[in-house]
Order: structure tokens, then C-alpha cells, then sequence
């Protein structure tokens, strides 16, 4: 159902406010790369700054502006069950072909009161849903035996799983099957994840360089290792450049860079500092994703 390369989307903002331009080419930009599908509202969105209006509007905004010419998958994520509830059916009622749903954070719930609320989002709205385990983020960490009950509702279609270890997504592949859809939530493990029997990934990466995102992942889909191992090395320095700080400050960077929208983010999250700065500027170039020409802004 979601095989292959999702882009977890930045929010584009200017002066303070969503940029819908920047957003509307930037779905144009992996439309023409190639990509599967989007997510806007996740991690990378900065969804956890975005007001209900804008959480709303934004998820509309990919929709429309997809024209089901890629699969959009909303982030509906919430700590609140009812909160969570009420965006997925949002989202569904506006034509999205599925729902991302982080972790609830700060609560830290028990794995039974993890179960408790992927189940009740399930039950109320007829949408696939894809977990999303992240605990470097949210405190808590979904471990396999509860992804296994999980997969047994029909609405409950596959996780994104950024829990960082290995073991442990094997383990979901070996206890769910292969029928549940297992993406890679950290781009640098993609493929490692796929070789292991995952379907693909929701990634960052694929803001800058969807093309070479999905040749990397149809190539391990199809079990081409010797160029996904390839493809693989290739993305690793912009990899390593976008995540010297945390995420989405190195992929905003890299966007405004690109001339694909303003270096802006929202507080708590501030700009890349400026050794990093440098050095993503240099990757970046070195990968002929700029202009050699190209300066780096304020120099």
C-alpha cells in the first residue's frame, strides 16, 4: 500500500506565516522526483509549532495541490487520543490517502496505553494508519510485541520506525509479517531497513534530492544492493551535514540554500549555527546540488 520513498515535508515559512508558494513547489519538486508520496505535518514540518488552523490548512493545501498524482499521508499525531482523532478524520473527510500518527509525548504512556490509543484513532476513523515510533522525541518507545497487536486492526496498515535499532525493526518484521508495512523513519538506515524486508522510507533527504532517494530505494526494493549500497555512500555526507543539529534545522537550511524557500524556522528551533552552516554549504556544492558560484549567504 505505501512501498517506496514518502518525503516528510518541511513547512516552508516567511515573516512568520506558512509560505504556500515555497510548499506548492516543493510537491511539484517531488512529484517531478519521482517520489511516492508526501507527509506533510511531521517532525520535519515542524507540526509541533503549527496552529490548529495551519495544521489543517496545511494538509488541505498538499491535497489539493497533489491532485492524487502522489499519495499524501497527513500527520495527524497527537499526546491528546481525541486530539489525534479529530485530525485524522480532518484529513480523511479531505481526501488523504492515509495518516501518520506520532507517538503521544510527554505523557509517556505504558505499551498498554499505547495500545489503548493507536486502537481508539482506529476504531473512529476508516483511514490506514501508520504508527510512527520515535522516541528520541517522544519518551516513550513502541516495541515490537505492541506493534504486533496493533497490526491486527485493519486500519492499523505499518509504522514508521525511528526507534534506531536495528534488532528491534527486525524484530517488527519477523512478529507483524510481511503484509504490515515497515518504512524507515532515519534516512541513513533506509536501506539496511529494506534489506531486512522493510518497503521503504519517509525520509528528509528527499526534500533536496528525491531522485536519488528513490533510485536508492527501488534499487534495494528490487534487491540491486550493489547499487543501493552505491546510492547509499553517495547521499551519506549530505546526510551526515543535514543532521550536525537537530532536524528540520539542517534541511531548512539546505531548502534556503537551494532557493527552495527562507531559512526560517519557528521557536524553539533556531537557525543552523554557522560552522555547520559552512559545511553543509560546502556538501551541498560538492554534490552539485548549487552553483559552484554560489555564495554562502551573509559572506
Amino acid at each position: 500500500m505505501f512501498e517506496g520513498t514518502y518525503t516528510a515535508l518541511i513547512t516552508p515559512f516567511k515573516n512568520g506565516e506558512v509560505d504556500y508558494p515555497s510548499l506548492g513547489k516543493l510537491i511539484d519538486k517531488q512529484i517531478e522526483g519521482g517520489v511516492d508520496g508526501v507527509v506533510p505535518c511531521g517532525s520535519t514540518g515542524e507540526s509541533a509549532t503549527l496552529s490548529h488552523d495551519e495544521h489543517e490548512r496545511v494538509i488541505a493545501f498538499c491535497i489539493e495541490r497533489s491532485q492524487k498524482r502522489i499519495r499524501v499521508i497527513a500527520g495527524t499525531g497527537s499526546n491528546s487520543t481525541r486530539e489525534s482523532i479529530r485530525l485524522t478524520m480532518f484529513a480523511k473527510e479531505h481526501g488523504a490517502d492515509g495518516a501518520l500518527l506520532i507517538a503521544p509525548y510527554y505523557n509517556r504512556p505504558p505499551q498498554e496505553g499505547l495500545y489503548a490509543h493507536y486502537m481508539a484513532i482506529a476504531d473512529a476513523v476508516a483511514l490506514p494508519q501508520l504508527v510512527y515510533n520515535i522516541p528520541g522525541r517522544c519518551a516513550v518507545n513502541i516495541l515490537p510485541e505492541t506493534l504486533q497487536r496493533l497490526a491486527k486492526h485493519k486500519n492499523i496498515v505499518g509504522v514508521k520506525e525511528a526507534c534506531g535499532s536495528i534488532e528491534q525493526i527486525a524484530r517488527v518484521i519477523e512478529l507483524c509479517g510481511p503484509d504490515f508495512i515497515v518504512l524507515s523513519g532515519d534516512d541513513s538506515m533506509t536501506l539496511p531497513v529494506i534489506a531486512m524486508g522493510g518497503h521503504g522510507s519517509i525520509g528528509v533527504i528527499p526534500n533536496i534530492m528525491p531522485r536519488e532517494t528513490v533510485a536508492l530505494v527501488q534499487a534495494a526494493i528490487s534487491n540491486d544492493m550493489i547499487k543501493a549500497r552505491e546510492l547509499h555512500y553517495k547521499l551519506a555526507p549530505v546526510l551526515r551535514a543535514l543532521f550536525t543539529e537537530i532536524n528540520p534545522t539542517g534541511i531548512k537550511a539546505a531548502c534556503a540554500l537551494m532557493g527552495i524557500c527562507e531559512n526560517e524556522l519557528r521557536l524553539p528551533l533556531v537557525q543552523l549555527t554557522e560552522p555547520n552552516l559552512k559545511q553543509l554549504h560546502a556538501v551541498l556544492q560538492t554534490a552539485g546540488l548549487l552553483w559552484r558560484e554560489s555564495p554562502l549567504p551573509g559572506a
